[in-house]
């Protein structure tokens, strides 16, 4: 199963918006247009559908209520509405849609999220069609969605399982470099990575250790001096930790320990983890950061060859990224990028143009076509100390 295409109502940033998900979905824009905010709305239903105990109670909660959630240029229609279609081989296409709206009771902060409408087909099949009026005998029933109930779900489990396997990285270092020291309590679903290695020593034993040793391989030639990485714990305390050689002028090569790791390693290590580890839906944010740019240069390839073949190991990507290096690569085509372009009535979502097309067909790269559009206007005015 693959998710094919996603509609967007009064989310975030978008009062509308409609895009295609492929196997490689790059997204570019100005800062503050909304990419991440794209990017939420396939964490809030992994946040829904989450095995451990999530919910939409939960998934509003951690967003701070339906307030940061519903679009601030939705002037009269006040409810969300996300709209997913699925698609699989040689088969009529699936789609799940939610629409929620507040409870409209009490202060905004306590207001719960309802399900005003709830709709799945399978195969052209209709499974679920719920509304607000036909439960409203039990109101109470609609502060869940059938998404997350797993007596609910069994005929359309496939999408709950899809939306729970969904997976994210933005890490953050100095969380891991510096873990020691913050000791403090890791934000649910791990939104910077701190749980990184506890992610790696969950892993079962022969999977770990593949996994490392192709890391190794690439760390051989981004950072020559390390080497043999590999993992282990603490004798005393237990905890998890990556540890490699250092080559160097000694004969017998010294080892360290993420703590002493740099931020490009310790991203890269991770990017290549995430890319190893399993082929549901990854949403990658700006993976360049840190990294050396001849690096960062052949990242879409290393997505491609894990991605073909039949026995491929990852699944589809989206990436947010202002990296020329990235797109400069040709594998990338216009149609596999998203442009987002805020407005006065929000962002809009921009996808190639025959003229992109064009341009691309007479051997520009996306990086030249795409990223021009996409710069904030009046940079120009940027050096407004220069007189000061």
């Amino acid at each position: 199963m693959k998710l094919k295409s996603v509609t967007l109502k009064n989310w975030r940033n978008f009062r509308q918006a409609e895009f295609p998900l492929s196997d490689r979905t790059f997204l570019v824009g100005p800062n503050a247009s909304g990419k991440s905010n794209l990017m939420d709305v396939f964490r809030f239903m992994r946040d829904i559908c989450k095995a451990d105990g999530g919910g939409l109670q939960q998934a509003t909660k951690l967003r701070d209520g339906m307030g940061h959630l519903r679009c601030m240029w939705a002037r009269r229609n006040p409810e969300i509405e996300l709209s997913f279609t699925f698609s699989e081989p040689d088969q009529l296409d699936s789609t799940y849609v939610l629409q929620i709206k507040s409870e409209g009771k009490g202060t905004k902060e306590k207001q719960r999220p309802l399900v005003s409408r709830e709709e799945v087909t399978i195969r052209g099949k209709e499974i679920l069609s719920r509304t607000a009026e036909s439960e409203s005998g039990d109101p109470e029933t609609l502060t869940q969605t059938h998404l997350e109930q797993a007596n609910a779900n069994r005929d359309f489990r496939s999408i709950s399982e899809y939306f729970a396997g969904v997976r994210y990285l933005h890490l953050v270092p100095q969380l891991l470099t510096h873990a020691d020291e913050i000791s403090g309590k890791i934000l649910e679903n791990d939104p910077y990575g701190q749980g990184f290695l506890a992610q790696v020593a969950a892993a079962p034993k022969n999977t770990r250790e593949f996994r490392l040793r192709r890391i190794s391989t690439a760390l051989r030639v981004a950072a020559p001096q390390m080497q043999n990485l590999s993992f282990m714990r603490d004798k005393i305390s237990g905890t998890p930790h990556l540890e490699a050689q250092l080559v160097n002028w000694r004969p017998n090569a010294s080892k360290q320990t993420e703590r002493h790791f740099s931020d490009g390693t310790l991203r890269l290590i991770a990017i290549l983890w995430c890319l190893l580890d399993g082929n549901g839906l990854l949403l990658l944010e700006e993976p360049e950061l840190s990294l050396n740019e001849e690096i960062v240069r052949y990242i879409p390839e290393m997505i491609y060859n894990l991605q073909k073949g039949s026995k491929a190991r990852l699944g589809q990507i989206l990436i947010s990224t202002h990296s020329s290096a990235i797109l400069d690569n040709k594998l990338i085509t216009p149609d596999d990028v998203i442009r987002l372009q805020p407005g006065n009535n929000g962002t809009e979502l921009r996808l190639a143009t025959p003229r992109d097309r064009e341009k691309y067909n007479m051997e520009y790269t996306v990086a030249e076509i795409m990223l021009p559009q996409a710069r904030p206007d009046n940079c120009s005015d940027l050096p407004l100390f220069a007189n000061g």
